[in-house]
């Protein structure tokens, strides 16, 4: 269904690398968002107050601040495609993980409302009235949900969107919570137990925890977390491909919202090719890069020496060096190239497997004991790899 309404109201849907398609995707998933939202607070809101029940209260609240999420998402949406300016020369996609974190704040705000109110409803216990078509409005509610869910799902996946993932799966987590109310009203009913108020509190730290997850998930972003593994891969693999280009090392990426992502990796390539060409190379890979991966990516040169003696001599300071910090390590793919005022050595080290969880105390100690021996050298330990 979600496939059919894209078609009709999303003209070009097929081209997501589009700023303007991906602003539609989410507007779309925001506006659909709004109107399921909305008719369940109604429905649940009411068919709380009619059955006196704290644990549908708690479930239509949670409801409303969704449909507050959805309002966000639909500025986000609009705010994130705003092009750069000079305050912002990266562009405004960090909008995006902002709203999400707002989304968090809302959701903790209901949850720690419901809390409180769960608690009264616990020490002061009250008749839950009972009626089969409140169960049927409460299955309706589940499926919708779901419904949301596979749709935010889809939608997450395919505009690659934090904030629709996380809404995906806040959908869930309603329709388990709603399931969780029809479940306590068939005990309560069954039973004569007066279990609404457990319920609720249950359904509200449930809505704290879900808010945690989407903060966490958020927070991470705006830090700088390590960036897709896969993503580094591709790059790699597009750069390794490039003629005359030897090795790769320093990729960094950064991350500025979706479809934003800038980047910057240096390339080694041999000292006698000529400038020229080597240029014509890397602005080859840059172009290719942007328009296959939809990332804007600066190439650095590195010129690796080709002198046989140097490089001779420099595996005998690497290796040296190695074995004393401890002698069962490897080091292979010995490179450097020779700048004025330093010169840069660079190399993959191979460690007995139980000790790759240390690497980076690994690559310290490398590259102290190899500055100790000359302070010149600029020491890149390109990977630290288990031995085969």
């Amino acid at each position: 269904m979600i496939k059919f309404i894209i078609r009709r109201f999303i003209p070009h849907h097929e081209n997501i690398s589009d700023k303007r398609v991906r602003e539609q995707y989410g507007v779309l998933a925001g506006a659909l968002g709004i109107i399921c939202n909305l008719i369940l607070f109604i429905l649940k809101l009411l068919l709380g107050l009619f059955m006196n029940s704290i644990a549908v209260i708690s479930d239509a609240f949670n409801n409303l601040s969704d449909c507050g999420s959805s309002v966000i998402a639909i500025i986000a949406a609009k705010m994130s495609n705003r092009p750069p300016d000079i305050e912002h020369p990266f562009g405004h996609g960090r909008i995006e993980y902002i709203s999400s974190l707002v989304v968090s704040f809302i959701i903790f705000m209901v949850g720690i409302e419901l809390l409180k109110n769960s608690f009264t409803k616990i020490l002061h216990p009250e008749e839950v009235l009972f009626s089969w078509i409140s169960l049927v409005i409460l299955l309706f509610s589940v499926v919708l949900k779901i419904w949301m869910f596979s749709y935010n799902r889809y939608i997450g996946h395919t505009i690659n969107s934090g904030i629709n993932k996380a809404t995906a799966y806040d959908s869930l987590n309603d329709a388990l919570a709603t399931s969780a109310v029809i479940l306590s009203t068939l005990i309560g009913h069954a039973f004569d137990l007066a279990i609404d108020g457990y319920v609720g509190l249950l359904i509200s730290l449930f809505i704290l925890y879900t808010g945690y997850n989407v903060a966490k998930e958020t927070v991470n972003i705006l830090l700088g977390s390590s960036p897709n593994p896969e993503l580094c891969n591709q790059v790699k693999d597009f750069v390794n491909e490039g003629m005359y280009i030897i090795g790769t090392h320093d990729l960094k990426v950064h991350d500025y919202g979706p479809g934003r992502t800038i980047a910057s990796i240096h390339a080694e390539i041999q000292d006698t090719v000529n400038i020229v060409d080597a240029h014509l190379i890397i602005d080859d890979l840059e172009k290719r890069i942007s328009e296959e991966l939809n990332i804007n990516i600066v190439i650095h040169i590195d010129p690796i020496t080709t002198d046989k003696e140097k490089i001779k001599g420099m595996e005998e300071i690497v290796k040296s060096a190695v074995e004393e910090v401890n002698n069962s390590f490897v080091a292979h793919n010995i490179r450097m190239t020779i700048g004025y005022r330093c010169m840069n050595v660079i190399f993959e080290l191979s460690v007995p497997s139980p000790q790759v969880p240390a690497a980076d105390t690994i690559r310290k100690d490398i590259i102290h004991k190899l500055k100790e021996k000359d302070p010149q050298l600029n020491v890149i330990v390109n990977s630290i790899t288990a031995l085969t």
